[in-house]
């Protein structure tokens, strides 16, 4: 458009030149010494006219030519860049298919000319690692720091995150304390410690990590939820034999975890093998008042307290509503025994056998027959337990 609106000027000017010549072409007269030069006004303005558009189109052939070698030197930089470009996406397309080798050779095939070396070293490590070439790995990594110093997170996260794919665990922690140290609450970061310390099972370290964990949203609610209670749960059975340890993780557990049945269960039966049979009896106690379980009321009646009345007394309370219960007559049974209640202890045992035959309440029934010197029956209870525990 703009040029359309010059030409357009130009023929205008044209047009009124000629027009003027027409009516009056002029006269003019060079002299310089003995030589003089004529012509009418309009060819002069002409040849003025032609001469400026000469002398415009010779400086920008002069300025063009002056600066030909740096426009070359820019053509060929641009067309450098433009295959690095080309040969970064053609990486990247063969990574995401899982073309390993080529990916590799064509993300460092231009990467001086790339826009982009970070991402090119980066993704070459990666291919590198999934070919098991863990020395390549580590070379594009120390290029990809080098390349661009400020990316230490970066490049930490790529590098921590490979080893810890390789299962090079040790490395992978060194990496990620240094990480740590550089950037505390970085989620990536807390996530791959997370991911790290559950591999290698340190339990107190991950207990150690879960506030940070729910400070910065690394996991979903529920997610978080699951890792505590996997964490709990794997530290209560590491200290069962600790009782000091293990009362002292309870007292740990956040309020929501401590009526969570599978660590009551597991806190109740590491009680019971430590032979803290008071306080066993409290939690399990609690617990199935909050929310009836059969395994729950099943080691109720393996806590050996020091009042079996009250405790027999407590679990009769349930019995309401639940007279079929196989789990809750077997722990009725052994309270029962406990309190030297003999028939009771057999009524009990006997029912529980009528609604569901379990192994153990056959070799409870066994050792009381045998208290009372049935010894025929008490052998055969033993029999029936043991045929059940074959199948």
């Amino acid at each position: 458009m703009k040029g359309l609106f010059y030409a357009f000027l130009i023929l205008l000017g044209a047009v009124l030149l000629g027009l003027l010549a027409y009516q009056d072409p002029g006269y003019v007269l060079i002299s310089r010494g003995q030589s003089t030069v004529e012509m009418t006004l309009s060819l002069f303005v002409s040849a003025i006219v032609l001469g400026f558009i000469l002398l415009y189109f010779l400086i920008r052939l002069v300025v063009r030519s002056w600066h030909v070698p740096a426009n070359l030197r820019r053509w060929r930089k641009l067309r450098r860049r433009r295959k690095a470009r080309h040969a970064s996406n053609r990486g990247l397309i063969e990574l995401a298919e899982g073309n390993w080798r080529r990916a590799e050779r064509a993300l460092i095939k231009h990467v001086k000319e790339s826009d982009t070396p970070l991402l090119n070293y980066l993704s070459a490590a990666r291919a590198a690692q999934k070919q098991h070439a863990h020395e390549r790995r580590d070379h594009y990594l120390s290029l990809a720091h080098h390349s661009a110093p400020g990316a230490d997170v970066a490049v930490g996260l790529t590098q921590a995150e490979l080893q810890l794919a390789h299962g090079q665990l040790e490395q992978s922690l060194a990496s990620l304390m240094h990480l740590q140290s550089l950037a505390p609450h970085h989620p990536h970061v807390l996530y791959l410690l997370m991911q790290l310390y559950e591999q290698l099972h340190s339990w107190s370290d991950l207990q150690a990590l879960l506030p940070q964990l729910d400070k910065y949203k690394v996991l979903e609610e529920t997610e978080h939820n699951q890792l505590s209670k996997k964490v709990y749960l794997n530290l209560l059975q590491m200290n069962r034999h600790r009782a000091e340890t293990l009362n002292k993780i309870w007292q740990q557990l956040p309020r929501d975890l401590r009526q969570d049945q599978a660590l009551i269960e597991e806190y109740a039966r590491d009680l019971i093998d430590l032979a803290q049979h008071d306080a066993a009896e409290t939690v399990l106690r609690e617990a199935i008042k909050r929310d009836y379980n059969n395994e729950l009321v099943r080691l109720y009646g393996l806590a050996s307290s020091t009042t079996p009345e009250r405790q027999l007394q407590q679990a009769e309370h349930w019995l309401k509503g639940r007279e079929n219960n196989a789990n809750l007559l077997l722990a009725l049974g052994r309270l029962a025994r406990r309190c030297d209640l003999w028939g009771k202890a057999r009524s009990y045992l006997e029912a529980s056998l009528g609604n569901h035959e379990l192994a153990e309440t056959y070799r409870e029934l066994g050792q009381l027959l045998d208290k009372l010197n049935e010894r025929e029956q008490a052998a055969d209870c033993y029999r029936k337990g043991l045929l059940l525990l074959s199948v």
